[in-house]
C-alpha cells in the first residue's frame, strides 16, 4: 500500500474501507488477533499504517478530514525501524528533525505500539514545559495525541482500555500488558524511576540539559532526544556532532528528518513556508537544519569561527608578537579552569580541566608550567570570583622560578577601556558596552569578522587584526564549538551584554580564556584605545 499510495493526493476513504474489510475477516478467525500481535513485534511500523490514525484539525482547511490514517512514508518507516534497535540494543540515539514532519505523533505512536504489543514496557515523555507533554484537552500535547492514537485503534488492541479510567493525567496505563506511559516537564525530566526508552521532546530547548541528562543516565539506557536546531553551544548540539566523545563507540547515533524526505512537501510548500515564516533564523532553525544560522543575537556566529581554523596558513600569515596565556580560574564545583595560548593571532593550544578543591594553587601552578614549556611569561587571568587569588599565588610561584611569569587582571564586569572614545556607529565605548566583558567578546567578534571576509570572501586585511585557530590544539575542537555559545543583547540603555551560557548551556571555559588572551588588557590595539 505504501508504494501505491499518493501522499499528495491521499485517498483516505480507501484506506478506511480497506481496514473495515480487514478487520472483519479478522474477527472471524479465532486467534487471529494474538497471531497478528506476534508478527506486529518485529513489524512495528506495518502495526502503525495497519492501524493507527492522526488527528489535524487544520485538515479541513486542505479538504481533507480531520481524522486520517497513520500512512507512514518510507523516511517515517526507517525511524521506527531505527527506535526499535536502538531500543533492542539498549542505546540513546538523537532525532533532528525540520518542523512539521510529524514526529510528534510518530514518537507518540511507536511508543503506543511497543506498550500494545509487549509486556511491561515503560515508555517515558519529557518536555520542557508540562503542557507540552500533557495538557487535558490541549492537541499540541504529546498525551493528548496518545489517547486520541489509543481510542482509535480496534478494541482487540485496547484489551479493555478506558481513557477516563486507565489515563490520567501524565500516565497512560496498557491494561493488557500492563505497560504504560510517563511524563514529565522541566528539570523533574528522569526522575520518575527507570523507563524502557525515553523520548525527550524539543531536546535542544532545555533550560537546564544538564540536570535532565544526569537524571536521565540514571534511569534508561534508551534515551531519544528529539528537537530542531538550536545552534551549536547546547548539549543537544553536541552530541549531534560527537564533541567530546573519547571514541567513535561513544557517538549517538543519529537520524535526520529533513522536510525534503516528507513526500508530501516540496519547493513550493517551502516557500510559500518562508514567506508564512518570515525571518530568515527562523527558517534556517525550523526547516534547514543550520546549526550555525539558527540562533540569532550569537556574538561569533559558527562560520567565522570556523573560517578561523588554520587561517594563517590558508592566508599565508606567519604569525608573530606577543605571546601570552589567558587563564579563566575556576574551583572544585560544575566550573572548569582552562588555558589557551596565543602567539600574535595564532591560538597554539588549550586545555580545560576540573579544580582540585577551594585551593587553585594547583591550578596556578599547571598554567604557569604550561607557560614555561611555550615559553610564555605572562597570564592574563580572570580576577573576579575565585580568581582573586591568582595574583598571590604567582608571588609564591615565582619566587622558585628563574624566569619571572607576570600575571594581569582580567576585570570582565568592570568599566569599560577608553570609555570617552567613538568607535563603532559615531558611540563612544561607555554607551555601546555595558563593562568589559561585552567590550572584550565584541573585540574578539571584529577579529573573527575580519578574519571571515579575507577567507571565505577574499578581502584584503591587516596581519594584525585576524585570528587564527590551529587545528593542532589539544582541545580546539571543543573551543570552536564554545566560541559561537555566547549571545549579546541590550539593556534598557541600549549597552552590549554578553549572556555566555544561554539557556543552561555550559560555561564556555575555553572561550572565555581565548577573550582574556585577546584582550589586551595592557596594550592598545582592538580595544580601541
Amino acid at each position: 500500500m505504501i508504494e501505491s499510495f499518493d501522499f499528495k493526493n491521499p485517498d483516505y476513504v480507501a484506506v478506511f474501507k480497506q481496514r473495515a474489510a480487514r478487520i472483519a475477516v479478522l474477527r472471524a478467525k479465532p486467534g487471529a488477533f494474538e497471531t497478528l500481535k506476534k508478527y506486529y513485534r518485529s513489524n512495528v511500523a506495518q502495526f502503525i499504517t495497519d492501524w493507527g490514525c492522526t488527528f489535524d484539525p487544520r485538515n479541513p482547511e486542505r479538504g481533507l478530514p480531520s481524522l486520517v490514517p497513520f500512512i507512514l512514508f518510507p523516511r517515517q518507516i526507517e525511524w521506527v525501524e531505527w527506535f526499535v534497535e536502538r531500543w533492542r540494543t539498549r542505546s540513546p540515539g538523537l532525532t533532528e528533525k525540520s518542523r512539521e514532519m510529524g514526529v510528534s505523533w510518530l514518537s507518540v505512536a511507536v511508543a503506543v505500539a511497543m506498550c500494545v504489543l509487549n509486556d511491561g514496557v515503560v515508555a517515558g515523555f519529557g518536555s520542557r514545559k508540562e503542557e507540552y507533554v500533557d495538557k487535558t484537552g490541549d492537541p499540541k500535547s504529546l498525551f493528548h495525541k496518545a489517547r486520541q492514537f489509543i481510542s482509535f485503534l480496534p478494541s482487540e488492541f485496547r484489551a479493555g482500555w478506558v481513557a477516563s479510567k486507565h489515563a490520567p493525567h501524565m500516565r497512560i496505563i496498557f491494561p493488557g500488558t500492563s505497560s504504560m506511559f510517563t511524563g514529565e516537564a522541566g528539570d523533574n525530566l528522569g526522575r520518575g524511576g527507570r523507563t524502557s526508552f525515553y523520548m525527550v521532546d524539543e531536546a535542544a530547548w532545555l533550560e537546564h540539559p544538564e540536570l535532565v541528562d544526569a537524571a536521565l543516565s540514571e534511569t534508561t539506557n534508551c534515551r531519544i532526544d528529539i528537537s530542531t536546531p538550536r545552534g551549536r553551544g547546547n548539549p543537544f548540539a553536541r552530541k549531534r556532532f560527537g564533541l567530546n566523545v573519547k571514541s567513535e563507540e561513544d557517538r549517538v547515533s543519529v537520524f535526520t528528518f529533513h522536510w525534503r524526505s516528507d513526500p508530501r512537501k516540496d519547493d513550493k510548500w517551502y516557500q510559500k513556508r518562508c514567506r508564512d515564516i518570515g525571518n530568515p533564523a527562523i527558517i534556517a532553525q525550523e526547516l534547514d537544519l543550520d546549526y550555525d544560522a539558527s540562533v540569532e543575537g550569537v556574538v561569533i556566529p559558527a562560520p567565522w569561527v570556523r573560517a578561523a581554523i588554520d587561517a594563517h596558513i590558508k592566508l599565508g600569515v606567519t604569525p608573530t608578537g606577543i605571546k601570552l596565556c589567558g587563564f579563566d580560574v575556576a574551583d572544585e564545583g560544575a566550573d572548569l579552569c582552562a588555558y589557551l595560548l596565543r602567539y600574535g593571532i595564532l591560538v597554539r593550544d588549550q586545555y580545560a580541566w576540573r579544580g582540585k578543591g577551594a585551593d587553585i594553587f594547583d591550578s596556578v601552578e599547571k598554567t604557569f608550567n604550561v607557560c614555561g614549556l611555550n615559553d610564555t611569561c605572562e597570564v592574563v587571568y580572570d580576577a573576579d570570583g575565585v580568581g582573586a587569588g591568582v595574583k598571590g599565588d604567582a608571588r609564591k610561584l615565582n619566587e622558585s622560578r628563574e624566569r619571572e611569569i607576570s600575571v594581569t587582571p582580567y576585570h570582565g564586569g568592570g568599566g569599560v577601556r577608553s570609555p570617552d572614545k567613538k568607535t563603532i556607529a559615531d558611540r563612544a565605548n561607555k554607551d555601546f558596552f555595558a563593562n568589559l566583558k561585552a567590550q572584550s567578546w565584541w573585540a574578539l567578534r571584529e577579529r573573527f569578522l575580519k578574519t571571515y571576509r579575507a577567507v571565505v570572501e577574499g578581502q584584503a586585511f591587516d596581519p594584525d587584526e585576524i585570528i587564527s585557530i590551529s587545528s593542532s590544539g589539544q582541545m580546539y575542537e571543543r573551543l570552536v564549538t564554545e566560541l559561537s555559545q555566547a549571545t549579546y543583547s541590550q539593556n534598557a540603555a541600549g549597552k552590549i551584554l554578553i549572556d555566555k551560557k544561554p539557556d543552561g548551556t555550559q560555561s564556555p571555559n575555553l572561550a572565555d580564556a581565548c577573550v582574556m588572551a585577546f584582550a589586551d588588557v595592557k596594550k592598545k590595539g582592538l580595544f580601541y584605545v
